[in-house]
């Protein structure tokens, strides 16, 4: 039993990562000593390579506006573990999570006994923790974001009402295979028989192998830019603006507070997975709900504004794919400004393409250096990094980012934009810092 949320939180910190052979066997095993608290859920499972956190956002917001009390499951936190597992966009009290926690304990304890590789790993008792907690706190929907994945994610012993998977691309190769077709597999192993499945901006060959899981599951997959359209439209406003359709559903003019064509791409992809959704429950579908639920839309760490003058903002993009998109938005959005940008990545990612990925936007100096890294995972030391980054006349290094924020100031004027970004886990840090400060 633990009494305190540090207990709690040393409970579940404290356990394996990976096992050496990914299965389900084990979470289904797990859930069932629970009583299988998942069965009573009506969910929505959200997989993808990036843009997964903000599309549970979007569809939160949507069922939200249009009355219902919605759970989301999501990783990793910005702030506090407790984000991870909501209701309503409340986070799970303390108290709670203490209850959960000794739910699960001796289960895992048990675990432990019996299998010869131990029991469940952090993040599977993270899945358990939030079954457990929406079972014993009723909503009227849960929306589950995958943490690795798919096939494989202790996640993916549910069936959900709808499927969604936002984009594929090259990240945790290691893991998930070398090209984006294996990827896409692994992503795919969310299609559940009968199951409909809504996929976001996806290339050809992904979007194959989605087309070819979803037959053998006898279901269909319903694709951004084949079979709903999106058409991003010029404002002067902060945020987005675009026209949808899809089939009947016709909007124009929608807003949303969150900024980038990917952004624009995940809130048609959550807007479509919602109009599945309630199509389904033969609910109502109406143009009010629709326009409060996406313009109310907020989600920490994605291009989040910290402060106004000068602008200075965090964004989580941590992979290749995630600075392609942060390329084109920096070139729409302030493309008259200059963009100073302090990236802190991790040893694991692909810091060389992302660093020249940013470096194609003109206007873009990069302030390269370093953050402590989240428990076992290593970020890139400053070393690594200037032995692997192109030497660049916009390119200058910092031992760490307090360091680099200073440099960053120092030089930049009121007009211009300072971007920290290059990891979900860095910018915890940075905005922990300006929170904190502004609380002072």
């Amino acid at each position: 039993m633990v009494a305190t949320y540090t207990e709690a939180l040393n409970f579940i910190h404290g356990r394996d990562r990976f096992k050496k052979a990914p299965t389900l066997k084990r979470m289904r095993y797990f859930m069932k000593l629970l009583g299988d608290p998942q069965e009573h859920l009506s969910m929505i499972h959200v997989a993808g390579t990036n843009g997964k956190g903000s599309t549970v956002a979007f569809l939160r917001d949507l069922l939200m506006a249009d009355g219902q009390t919605v759970g989301t499951f999501t990783s990793p936190f910005i702030t506090r573990f407790n984000e991870r597992i909501s209701r309503d966009g409340v986070p799970i009290s303390d108290d709670d999570l203490v209850a959960m926690v000794n739910r699960v304990q001796p289960v895992v304890a048990q675990l432990d006994q019996e299998l010869a590789e131990k029991g469940p790993t952090e993040f599977e008792i993270d899945t358990a923790l939030m079954f457990c907690y929406f079972a014993a706190h009723p909503v009227d929907t849960v929306v589950v974001e995958v943490g690795l994945g798919g096939l494989f994610d202790s996640t993916n012993i549910i069936t959900p009402a709808v499927s969604v998977i936002t984009t594929i691309g090259m990240d945790h190769m290691r893991l998930l295979g070398d090209t984006i077709s294996e990827i896409a597999a692994q992503k795919a192993g969310i299609i559940k028989p009968h199951v409909p499945v809504v996929c976001g901006r996806l290339t050809a060959d992904a979007l194959a192998v989605m087309d070819q899981t979803a037959a053998r599951q006898a279901t269909q997959v319903v694709a951004l830019d084949r079979d709903f359209q999106v058409t991003r439209q010029p404002t002067d406003q902060w945020g987005e603006r675009f026209d949808y359709r899809y089939q009947e559903w016709h909007w124009s003019h929608l807003q949303e507070d969150l900024l980038g064509q990917y952004q624009v791409d995940n809130a048609a992809t959550a807007l479509t997975a919602f109009v599945t959704y309630q199509s389904q429950r033969h609910a109502a579908i109406d143009a009010a709900t629709v326009r409060n639920g996406l313009a109310h839309t907020a989600w920490p760490g994605r291009f989040e504004r910290l402060n106004d003058q000068p602008l200075i903002a965090i964004d989580g993009a941590h992979n290749e794919p995630a600075m392609v998109e942060m390329a084109q938005l920096l070139r729409q959005h302030f493309a008259t400004n200059e963009v100073y940008i302090v990236l802190a990545v991790l040893a694991d990612k692909q810091y060389t393409q992302m660093v020249q990925t940013l470096l194609t936007v003109p206007n873009v100096h990069l302030i390269v250096t370093q953050f402590a890294g989240p428990g076992k995972r290593a970020a890139a030391t400053p070393l690594a990094l200037e032995e692997a980054v192109p030497q660049h006349d916009r390119i200058t290094m910092a031992a760490d980012w307090p360091a680099a924020l200073k440099q960053a100031l120092g030089t930049m004027s009121a007009e211009d934009l300072l971007l920290l970004t290059g990891s979900l886990y860095f910018i915890s840090e940075v905005r922990h810092y300006f929170k904190d400060d502004a609380a002072d």
